[in-house]
């Protein structure tokens, strides 16, 4: 993987049908600590212990999830990536999105950087992509 998580040299990466470039860094200045999340001239920023938190979850589910990725106004499937990142019962008690009308599309980019990281494995096909953990 490209990059090494900073803000200098953000990590490179590609959503996982392959259709889509994006970079993330970590910003633990930030309040809470974030992920940074540059796709185009947009900017997301997700709970920094998202990496850690979906990893266990993904862990406990035993098995390959759906990504479910999906903006903020609409519904995520229930059971995939994107539906537990806004679920209530989730460690931060609901979005791990932090910036309102950007809080969607988690199932869309940190599953790949789990993958980049050594933490998951995804397919790549080009639609209805699911995440499963591999051990630490």
């Amino acid at each position: 993987m490209a990059g090494t998580g900073t803000k200098d040299d953000p990590w490179q990466l590609t959503t996982a049908p392959g259709s889509s470039a994006y970079s993330m860094y970590r910003d633990e200045s930030a309040d809470p600590p974030a992920l940074v999340c540059q796709v185009g001239s947009t900017t997301l920023r997700y709970h920094l212990s998202a990496v850690d938190d979906l990893h266990a979850w993904l862990l406990e589910q035993g098995g390959a999830v759906p990504l479910g990725a999906a903006d903020e106004l609409k519904p995520a499937a229930p059971g995939t990536v994107e539906a537990w990142g806004r679920d209530e019962s989730n460690p931060v008690g609901g979005w791990y999105g932090l910036r309102k009308g950007y809080r969607g599309r988690f199932g869309m980019y940190l599953p790949p950087l789990l993958e980049a990281l050594g933490l998951a494995e995804l397919t790549h096909d080009a639609r209805n992509n699911t995440v499963r953990a591999l051990p630490r």
